[in-house]
């Protein structure tokens, strides 16, 4: 079955950065589109960015355009989130998702079938 699981999610200061980490199985990780979320104490599930499969399009919310930035190693089955300049905002659970078919083209919006146990990013000094 599809598994997702991520890591890198910790304790930084304000101003630095992280890369977090979605390993997967259990799909054509090539061809799926794949996405990462976000959930802030208190607050809905937000979507941050997702790729497409098959050299598909990169896809960016207007909270992750500029400071974030999704990449894929299909070599790996993994995909990063690299956050940058981060800021107590930013605390939340950190998901990572990906669809039941396979798809070139992504959004945040619209259904994700598929998600990890989330990993925890704090921000704080």
């Amino acid at each position: 079955q599809v598994q997702l699981v991520e890591s890198g999610g910790g304790l930084v200061q304000p101003g630095g950065s992280l890369n977090l980490s979605c390993t997967s199985s259990g799909f054509a990780f090539d061809d799926h589109s794949i996405a990462w979320f976000r959930q802030r104490p208190g607050r809905e599930r937000t979507g941050l960015a997702c790729i497409g499969g098959s050299g598909g399009n990169s896809f960016y919310a207007n909270i992750a355009r500029g400071r974030f930035t999704i990449a894929r190693d299909n070599s790996k089955k993994t995909f990063y989130l690299q956050m940058n300049t981060l800021n107590p905002e930013d605390t939340a659970i950190y998901y990572c998702a990906t669809r039941d078919r396979p798809g070139r083209t992504c959004s945040v919006t619209g259904p994700w079938h598929h998600w990890g146990q989330g990993t925890q990013v704090t921000v704080s000094a």
